[in-house]
């Protein structure tokens, strides 16, 4: 888990640069780094899966602020 946490850090320390090269594509991070984009988040895990294991890279779509890592849920159930 600290391995992706600092693959994210990685992306969000440099993601001002890396949405101006790759903005909407998907990234294999791995090692502080970029591997590779791809246009779709299936075409990024299958190269990805192919080259490294499971839970060594970071899949991340690259896009402005923080709607590609931030989800929202509504629900009208009132606690």
């Amino acid at each position: 888990m600290a391995d992706l946490q600092r693959e994210f850090d990685f992306y969000l320390s440099h993601q001002d640069e890396l949405v101006q090269k790759y903005n909407g594509r998907f990234l294999v991070i791995r090692d502080e780094q970029v591997e590779g984009d791809f246009d779709s988040q299936m075409d990024a895990y299958d190269w990805a899966t192919e080259h490294f294991a499971l839970g060594t890279f970071l899949l991340q779509r690259c896009a402005p602020g923080d709607e590609a890592y931030t989800q929202t849920f509504c629900s009208r159930v009132y606690a």
